[in-house]
């Protein structure tokens, strides 16, 4: 009886390791739209205009409009989600391992997320301009700011060699700075992406992968438009595209590995990548797509409206989900 026992365990092993992780499947394919429609928005300004004229703006009204959309998204989808799903399962997570605080963890935890993407960014600001006798402090600034970007005066800002189709070639400082940016935001994607790949159920999967795309591919288009302005050549621009555009599809895959843990510690492992990444949410939400679109004067009512339809869609699918 014990053989046979023995032998069942034996025939059933195989089996039980090939257990298909929840929402595989949808992570799969979101994991694709992730990598493919971020580089397409980002080389589309390489295809349209090798050097955008140094008076355009960056940022058009349409692409403004868009970003106050993901806005909402992002909104709802970290307060309605994100957040409860994090608390519940840390909650759970020092439950099993009879963990009792009298410290906020859960809260402190989510802060450290929103300080995370802060200082990186910061720093990288301070590498794109680090000379102060600008009246506005670069730090005020996002890393990919709605207004012009300004360029140092000198003879190469007449009329006349603005109009060359074939602008300088980029100094060292130019490459720093925009090396500085690209690695900032390519770091910020990979903790957006671990939002994603630690989600189970599919809905979720969907709702984060919405947001992410609509922030992605607007934040892709500017940085083509601001490394071409940089002077950065055509390649150099592309492979910094191709950078930016893998690491939320890394984040994913570090997520789905993360979430595949049974054991307790794994699970509070988990739950502190999620803290992480719910901060991360709340610091682009309040600290990079509300400051920067509404902080324009420039179209406030249809930004507004379109802040709150991009709430409400979430809302309304979590509201059909109920």
């Amino acid at each position: 009886m014990a053989v046979g026992t023995g032998t069942e365990m034996l025939a059933w092993s195989p089996g039980t390791a090939a257990r298909v992780p929840p929402g595989l499947e949808v992570k799969l394919g979101s994991l694709v739209l992730l990598l493919l429609l971020p580089l397409a928005c980002g080389l589309a300004p390489l295809c349209c205009f090798r050097h955008p004229p140094s008076s355009a703006d960056p940022r058009s009204p349409v692409l403004s409009l868009v970003s106050c959309f993901a806005g909402g998204v992002f909104l709802a989808t970290c307060l309605l989600d994100l957040l409860p799903d994090y608390l519940a399962s840390i909650s759970a997570a020092l439950e099993g391992l009879r963990i009792t605080l009298q410290f906020p963890l859960p809260e402190f935890i989510l802060a450290m997320g929103f300080f995370l993407v802060l200082v990186l960014e910061q720093i990288a600001l301070a590498q794109q301009d680090p000379s102060s006798s600008s009246p506005f402090p670069e730090e005020t600034r996002s890393l990919l700011p709605t207004s012009s970007i300004q360029h140092p005066p000198g003879p190469s800002s007449s009329s006349s060699s603005s109009s060359s189709p074939h602008p300088a070639p980029s100094s060292p400082s130019h490459i720093l700075r925009s090396g500085a940016l690209v690695l900032a935001l390519a770091l910020h994607a990979v903790l957006e992406g671990l939002a994603l790949g630690l989600q189970e159920a599919e809905g979720a999967v969907l709702r984060v992968c919405l947001a992410l795309l609509l922030h992605k591919c607007a934040v892709a288009f500017s940085l083509a438009l601001k490394l071409l302005r940089g002077r950065l050549r055509p390649p150099a621009v592309a492979g910094c595209l191709a950078l930016f555009a893998t690491m939320s599809p890394l984040g994913v895959g570090l997520g789905t590995a993360v979430a595949a843990g049974e054991g307790p510690r794994q699970r509070l492992w988990r739950g502190v990548l999620e803290g992480l990444a719910a901060g991360t949410f709340l610091y682009v939400t309040f600290l990079e797509i509300l400051p920067q679109e509404l902080g324009v004067p420039h179209h406030r009512v249809p930004k507004v409206i379109l802040l709150l339809a991009g709430f409400a869609l979430v809302t309304a699918i979590l509201f059909i989900k109920i």
